[in-house]
């Protein structure tokens, strides 16, 4: 029977993946709470541009998404575990978005908030990463430019 290795093989390997994990794993928090956070914010928006948010809201939940399991299977390939369960995002993370209605500019601003913190966490990711994991480095870069894109639509809406 062959036995199937599930860490990295070498201490480099090791060490790449710790490395990676360190900066990767607070993305995997910080999406899934802008994912979550996202859905409330979708919910709840209110105002003459409801319809325009509340689609660009759903976009960002499903980008979010994406970009955390993005991350958390880098992290899972090279030999780690993630740890995103609800209790841990609640523990590691916090939001400016309301828990009830509220009118669209105020909402987006909220939702704005979240994904600064967000892309603050991925730029020091994509820093970090550079001497650690190329190929996690460019990860955090495809996530960093997606949360931009996302936050220039809904900026947008903001804008005079």
């Amino acid at each position: 029977m062959t036995k199937t290795q599930t860490v990295p093989a070498t201490a480099t390997g090791a060490e790449a993946a710790s490395g990676t994990a360190q900066f990767l794993s607070p993305l995997v928090l910080g999406l899934q709470a802008l994912a979550v956070n996202g859905k409330q914010a979708h919910w709840n928006v209110r105002g003459a541009n409801f319809i325009a948010i509340h689609e660009l809201l759903d976009t960002l939940v499903t980008n979010a998404q994406g970009g955390a399991d993005l991350a958390a299977e880098r992290i899972v390939a090279l030999g780690l575990p993630v740890d995103a369960r609800v209790g841990a995002i609640a523990e590691k993370t916090s939001t400016a978005v309301p828990a009830g209605f509220t009118q669209w500019e105020d909402m987006i601003r909220s939702v704005i908030a979240d994904m600064d913190t967000v892309i603050a966490d991925t730029q020091a990711a994509i820093d970090g990463l550079d001497e650690v994991d190329l190929t996690s480095q460019d990860i955090a870069i495809a996530i960093k430019a997606q949360l931009e894109k996302d936050r220039w639509f809904l900026f947008a809406h903001l804008a005079a």
